[in-house]
């Protein structure tokens, strides 16, 4: 029964979605309609107006986003200008603060897991646009979510890059077996 509103504009209404492990899920609608409304809510970066998000069986209504095991992948990809990609990549792994030989490894893999080995020490200013979303999941996955959120994250790419990036972001998403909400 998850709802959101914005003083008199009600952008979810009573929601209720169960996605399984490992499962998933697209959520398909107009612009406006509160696809990314509910999934910034299930990441913590919205609060709801009222219904409750579990996770696990746990309720993470009011945890803070930092505190969700959930990595999301943004339309504009919010990567760091000023860092470089290992840097992009290893951000939500040094916030938890684990050790330089656990980051190493888990950028690495993120890095290798969407065919981006060899880039950790350019600046994200000199890649493409599929690059430079590809180095956006691969931030999301380094931190090893429960839950992936995709948030359009094709929309800003060209038709034939599109197709590609979606072939390549399925194959990710299924042999790492994450539970996915993409919008």
């Amino acid at each position: 029964s998850l709802s959101k509103s914005f003083g008199p504009t009600r952008a979810v209404n009573d929601l209720n979605l169960q996605v399984e492990r490992g499962e998933t899920l697209s959520i398909l609608g107009p612009s406006g309609c509160g696809k990314t409304t509910t999934l910034r809510m299930i990441a913590g970066l919205e609060t709801p107006s009222s219904g409750t998000i579990l996770s696990n069986g746990q309720n993470i209504t009011n945890l803070p986003a930092r505190a969700r095991n959930m990595g999301m992948v943004f339309q504009n990809y919010a990567l760091f200008p000023h860092l470089n990609v290992f840097e992009n990549v290893a951000f939500g792994l040094k916030t938890r603060r684990l050790s330089a030989d656990v980051i190493e490894q888990r950028v690495t893999k993120a890095l290798a897991s969407v065919r981006m080995d060899g880039t950790a020490r350019r600046p994200v200013h000199e890649l493409s646009g599929g690059q430079q979303q590809r180095i956006a999941l691969a931030r999301a996955l380094a931190i090893e979510p429960e839950v992936l959120l995709l948030d359009e994250p094709l929309s800003n790419l060209d038709p034939s890059l599109r197709e590609d990036l979606r072939d390549q972001i399925r194959s990710v998403i299924q042999t790492l077996s994450v539970t996915t909400v993409f919008v």
